[in-house]
């Protein structure tokens, strides 16, 4: 098949390099500077090369600021037979865009990222394929998937978004606050490291992203959760109430099993 991929960045460069050696490929950023450290593929950086290349499928891995306007920039040099996709881990426009471009598409989240996973091996790791998405698209990210030995689920956009809201906002929050009251530490605990190293990661992410997620419908109810649960600590805390804390980290340790 060949499959053009848009943006040469972390994910870009990561579904280059699991698709090229069984498929043609070529990736087109509009930095050549981008291009640089893509092998096995070809690498393009105008709409011209995007024309002859006919793609079959299209792989959108343009930041999440960007995945709509990318898409539409290379509209024009499609065939109309090429399948839309994107890896964006927000979908917001998405559907609207997807119902007016004419196309057939398939959306996915591949629930894991360079900055946290180990992309050498995902068998811990998740994705999500859109219910709504075309039948030989959703074909076709499953083989890749179970290639890749991911846990698929396959969900409607409104069922993503749904968990994208507690499964990132939620974290997103707790590392914010963590990361918004910690003072340098000379002498770090273990515990305190393992921290510091996930808000490091996740502020190094995309700021349209972080914002995306916590912009998100759905993540006030997430957030207000977390306030409530830090009020009701804050008053085991304050009243040195030992039998309440107990109580409290046996509920809690029912909810991580």
């Amino acid at each position: 098949m060949r499959i053009l991929i848009l943006g040469a960045g972390k994910m870009g460069s990561f579904f280059t390099d699991v698709l090229s050696f069984q498929h043609e490929t070529a990736v087109y950023d509009i930095n050549p500077a981008q291009l640089r450290f893509v092998y096995n593929t070809y690498r393009f950086t105008t709409l011209d090369e995007v024309r002859d290349f006919q793609p079959e499928l299209l792989i959108n891995a343009a930041t999440v600021k960007y995945t709509i306007e990318a898409f539409r920039q290379v509209l024009p040099a499609l065939p109309k037979d090429c399948i839309l996709s994107d890896i964006a881990s927000v979908k917001s426009g998405l559907p609207a865009f997807y119902r007016e471009s004419g196309f057939r598409f398939v959306s996915t989240h591949p629930m894991f990222g360079p900055t946290f996973a180990s992309l050498s091996n995902l068998s811990n790791e998740n994705a999500i394929i859109i219910s709504e998405s075309d039948h030989l698209g959703k074909v076709f990210f499953k083989d890749l998937y179970n290639s890749l030995k991911l846990n698929i689920f396959e969900y409607s956009f409104e069922e993503h978004d749904e968990t994208v809201a507690y499964s990132l906002s939620i974290p997103f929050v707790s590392t914010f606050v963590f990361s918004a009251v910690m003072q340098h530490q000379d002498a770090p605990g273990t515990t305190f490291k393992k921290h510091l190293a996930i808000a490091r990661g996740l502020l190094s992410e995309d700021e349209y992203l972080l914002q995306e997620i916590l912009f998100n419908p759905r993540t006030s109810k997430q957030v207000e959760k977390i306030r409530n649960e830090l009020k009701t600590l804050l008053g085991i805390i304050d009243a040195k109430d030992s039998q309440g804390l107990k109580d409290y980290i046996r509920r809690i340790r029912e909810n991580i099993k």
